[in-house]
């Protein structure tokens, strides 16, 4: 294939993925800011609602609201705030395009590190395409997905570079895309560990190690790059772990003081494991199989079979045992699964933000890896195919003639073999490519539709988890946030019922029972909250209010100066604290929103 023919291709198939992509995407526009995240994140948040100026900038980097460290994530969304106001239509559309920037970048980067165009143009087609990364667009709130993914390919982009002509010069933009991608989120603290598995397979830069032996007839780009031992390919990379190492303890720190990362009280570390083992299964499962996906799947606590936890350990025992035992022969497999084990550490568990056990938000980037075994053993099973065709010995012989062993053809190498001789493995091949990629686009359609109010989000996500107590609270939020607050109760006790002591739903049913004037009910179901958390200063503002219409306002005083201490300059904290002193002759206006947990 001639080179005009080859940029041809790629424009294509780069203006077909797009527009397949936005046509899948592309009914965010019409959807509203949901209340999970969005308006702490946007349309609630003084800082973001601003615009873009100074101040909001410097308490981009200064704080910690969220529960979360990134400034970057911060700024994007006052640039969206200054372009489109708060009108959701524009911030929706400015996740999709990113989306659509990444898959198209992650193209050009699987192509420039293989030289193979088609196996890239799936793993791009199926990134931009598959149901669980529905999570990562269609919510406003995770444009820390969108963006720091794009530094993520940035900064892979900038490795490769530097891999083909090593130089400072050239690396300084590689620890610069890094660092911003880490200002974005900090689940890009893995990327040094891939580049690792990506020196290995495809950059070939481990010595003696990794490379495509298997395409000898292709013009590879790793040729081009010198090979090097272990040690000094992670001697390489020591700044980048040392920013990778730094962001975790960031995050770590700001999240312990947020008051969402929970001990080993209600989480000990064996369930955490068991949990985490689980998970790695079920992600794969719902990769192969993407229904019944939800924005929250709970923590299962206790519950996990035995047979499930021993059987999920097996099979990722086995999987990892196969892959080493193959990866001299198939690289791509050694670099595919490490890429999703590795990048799903961060969250898969092991240190528990939240109460959920898995997210579909986490597959982002994980996913890149098991596409990535998939697009190559397709095309490895592809030349198989051709190779059988070409050797099988019914194919040129009369009926009843016998094959002698000795003159029997040898394997032919796959780049050797004619057109013809493709053209039936091919087809299977792209028969079958096309199937499937349909079916995630109607998959993924169906499941942006879901993200259009609170109310159906939260509905599917009760009808298609059994025992949701997450999405009955986030449910009845919803409803009493329209002035149904008794159907908004009938909400917040089912979740009370699957999950007692569920921090959200006792504080929500605590606020529904404020606003009905039923205080002393109140008290208690805030008093269990804060046991499972406390130093979430949202349950210390809520008890707080309690308390000050109960008259013990000493008590609410306490409370309300915990919840500052937690987070300075919390107004609502503020204002109770002084209706709560006696000196105080500020008029009240402590406000009790019903909160959701937005982990």
């Amino acid at each position: 294939m001639n080179l005009s023919r080859q940029k041809k291709n790629i424009l294509w198939l780069c203006l077909c993925i797009a527009l397949l992509t936005f046509m899948v995407y592309g009914q965010v526009k019409d959807h509203p800011f949901i209340d999970f995240d969005d308006y702490e994140y946007i349309t609630e948040n003084p800082h973001v609602r601003s615009g873009l100026n100074t101040d909001n900038i410097v308490w981009a980097f200064t704080s910690y609201h969220s529960n979360n460290w990134h400034p970057l994530t911060w700024i994007s969304h006052m640039v969206d705030v200054q372009i489109f106001g708060l009108n959701p239509a524009g911030h929706h559309l400015v996740n999709v395009l990113f989306h659509i920037i990444n898959t198209l970048l992650l193209l050009f980067l699987m192509r420039r590190m293989t030289g193979a165009l088609w196996p890239s143009a799936f793993v791009a087609a199926i990134f931009a395409l598959h149901p669980l990364h529905v999570e990562s667009v269609a919510w406003a709130a995770e444009r820390k997905d969108v963006l720091s993914t794009c530094f993520w390919l940035l900064t892979t982009w900038m490795y490769i570079r530097y891999t083909e002509t090593p130089d400072w010069k050239r690396y300084i933009p590689v620890i610069l895309m890094f660092a911003l991608g880490l200002m974005a989120k900090q689940m890009l603290v893995t990327l040094p560990f891939v580049l690792l598995l990506l020196d290995y397979w495809p950059l070939g830069r481990m010595a003696g190690k990794g490379g495509h032996k298997k395409d000898a007839g292709k013009s590879w780009p790793a040729a081009k790059r010198q090979q090097a031992s272990i040690s000094r390919l992670i001697v390489e990379k020591i700044p980048l772990f040392a920013l990778a190492v730094l962001a975790g303890i960031i995050v770590f720190i700001v999240q312990q003081q947020s008051g969402v990362l929970y001990s080993l009280t209600p989480f000990p570390f064996q369930i955490r494991l068991e949990n985490a083992l689980v998970s790695y299964v079920g992600y794969i499962v719902k990769m192969l199989c993407p229904v019944s996906l939800a924005v929250f799947y709970p923590h299962p606590l206790h519950s996990l079979a035995l047979w499930k936890v021993l059987g999920a350990a097996g099979l990722l025992i086995a999987v990892s045992a196969a892959t080493i035992w193959k990866g001299r022969r198939y690289p791509y497999l050694i670099t595919g699964w490490f890429w999703y084990l590795g990048t799903l550490v961060p969250v898969i568990g092991l240190v528990q933000v939240g109460v959920q056990a898995m997210a579909d938000r986490y597959t982002y980037i994980p996913l890149i890896g098991l596409f990535i075994m998939i697009a190559w053993g397709g095309l490895d099973l592809a030349s198989f195919l051709a190779r059988q065709q070409e050797i099988n010995p019914e194919k040129d012989q009369p009926a009843g003639a016998a094959t002698s062993p000795r003159k029997q053809k040898k394997p032919t190498p796959v780049s050797a073999l004619s057109r013809a001789e493709l053209f039936v493995p091919g087809r299977i091949v792209f028969g079958l490519t096309v199937a499937v990629l349909l079916i995630l686009s109607f998959l993924t359609w169906r499941q942006v539709g879901y993200w259009r109010d609170n109310i159906t989000l939260y509905s599917h996500a009760a009808r298609v988890v059994p025992g949701n107590y997450w999405a009955s609270n986030n449910l009845g939020a919803a409803l009493a946030s329209r002035g149904q607050i008794d159907a908004a109760m009938t909400w917040f006790a089912e979740s009370l019922n699957i999950m007692p002591y569920y921090p959200g739903a006792n504080q929500n049913m605590a606020a529904a029972l404020y606003k009905q004037g039923r205080y002393e009910e109140a008290v208690p179901l805030l008093a269990k909250a804060l046991k499972l958390q406390p130093r979430n200063p949202d349950l210390h503002v809520t008890l707080g209010a309690v308390l000050l219409k109960m008259g013990r306002k000493a008590e609410a005083a306490t409370h309300f100066r915990e919840a500052l201490i937690l987070r300075p300059g919390d107004g609502n904290a503020y204002e109770g604290l002084q209706e709560a002193s006696p000196a105080s002759t500020f008029p009240t206006k402590t406000a009790l929103p019903l909160m959701k947990d937005v982990n």
